[in-house]
């Protein structure tokens, strides 16, 4: 494969930097990680975007979280086509396999796909309507969410849409099985997060009020 090139030079630096100082000082763990396997306590499935820096928000170490990240931090309804389901294989390996005690959704402020999405259902995006297009077809799954804030200002319906991406994933996510089987007997429990990045401020859902209230 002649298209494939070695690393660029900034990012073989930092490699050797990271090995010589925080791999160098922990080797220990590194190799007990190796050879016990991962035991991580909580799934978070969070936004590709590079702004949204998980292990930094919450001060993980190596091992402490199984991380799946996607386009909009979406969960797609439970089903069984025979077709490729990459977040689906995520939640079934960390339920089923690593037997995770908490999944944790996480949105964020500014997001791109979700803005996307927004445009999409509002017929300002017929890019995205086209079937050819993965993250159309990808943010279809926000469509009942985009139903319930369509009413609302304008101006005020992309962050809706942010926090509604959090609750149709959690609502998807129940369609699942195995979820709904772990949440029943009380070996898992589901949490909903929006991070505004820009004043780095958390939020979690909160069921008895319906809201997104600060941690």
């Amino acid at each position: 494969m002649q298209y494939v090139k070695n690393l660029p030079g900034y990012m073989v630096q930092r490699y050797h930097g990271w090995k010589a100082t925080a791999y160098a000082d922990n080797k220990a763990w590194y190799r007990r990680l190796a050879e016990e396997g991962q035991r991580p306590r909580a799934m978070i499935i969070s936004c590709c975007d590079s702004r949204v820096h998980v292990t930094s928000i919450f001060g993980a170490d190596e091992g402490e979280f199984f991380i799946h990240r996607n386009i909009a931090n979406l969960v797609p309804p439970f089903t069984q086509d025979g077709d490729h389901h990459g977040t689906s294989a995520a939640i079934e390996y960390a339920v089923t396999a690593l037997k995770v005690a908490h999944i944790v959704v996480l949105g964020h402020s500014n997001c791109g796909g979700i803005k996307g999405c927004h445009d999409m259902c509002a017929g300002l995006a017929p890019e995205l309507e086209e079937k050819s297009s993965f993250v159309g077809r990808w943010m279809d799954i926000m469509r009942p969410g985009y139903d319930r804030i369509s009413s609302l200002p304008e101006q005020d319906r992309t962050r809706a849409l942010e926090k509604e991406a959090v609750l149709v994933s959690l609502e998807n996510l129940v369609t699942f099985p195995f979820v709904q089987s772990a949440v029943e007997d009380g070996s898992l429990t589901l949490h909903g997060l929006w991070n505004d990045i820009g004043d780095g401020s958390l939020h979690q859902y909160e069921s008895k009020s319906r809201s997104f209230v600060p941690v």
